[in-house]
């Protein structure tokens, strides 16, 4: 689900939007998102990084599931510190998406519409966004004891053994972020 919040102008020119987005999300739920938008996250999302990409591609060359259906859900590059004593999790900050990228363009086409991390993009993931009507969202690398008072909920769903860079399921409330690559292929980076 999609709520605007606010939108601003410049000279009567609709320059950005602001946006409440429940996860998991359609890609008509994400269609009109432009790049410089933000977009504050809610429901679940999963978190995975390069162990766990690895381990996720090898799952698929040999057949076997994933841990989660990425089908419409979003994926956040990030390895939390551990959690201090009453909160879920400990700071959450972004990594830097483009040690992904190799395994992106495989997730997008078996229909993962999100991403969030920091950092520019290859152009193969850039065109895997494009081509799958998908979009990656940027959070603000250094602010993870921030974010991490977005996160409500998290849980281990696989690869335990990899520690901080184990699949989470996290339940977020206004996480915010930016779409950095809207579905057109528009890049804030670029």
């Amino acid at each position: 689900m999609k709520e605007i919040i606010c939108r601003m102008f410049d000279d009567r020119t609709e320059i950005t939007m602001e946006y409440r987005l429940s996860t998991p999300f359609t890609k008509e739920d994400i269609k009109d998102l432009k790049a410089g938008d933000k977009v504050y996250l809610s429901g679940t999302i999963y978190t995975a990084r390069d162990a766990a990409h690895k381990r996720m591609q090898e799952s698929l060359d040999n057949g076997d599931p994933l841990p989660f259906d990425v089908n419409g859900n979003v994926i956040y590059y990030m390895g939390p510190s551990p959690a201090r004593p009453g909160h879920p999790i400990g700071s959450a900050g972004p990594t830097t998406a483009g040690r992904m990228d190799k395994y992106t363009p495989k997730l997008l086409d078996l229909g993962l519409l999100g991403m969030l991390g920091k950092g520019k993009r290859s152009p193969e993931v850039h065109y895997a966004i494009i081509r799958n009507g998908a979009v990656y969202f940027a959070a603000i690398g250094g602010a993870g004891a921030l974010l991490s008072k977005c996160i409500k909920n998290s849980e281990i769903l696989a690869y335990e053994d990899l520690g901080t860079e184990a699949i989470r399921k996290l339940t977020v409330e206004d996480l915010p972020c930016i779409v950095a690559i809207d579905p057109e292929g528009n890049d804030i980076y670029n």
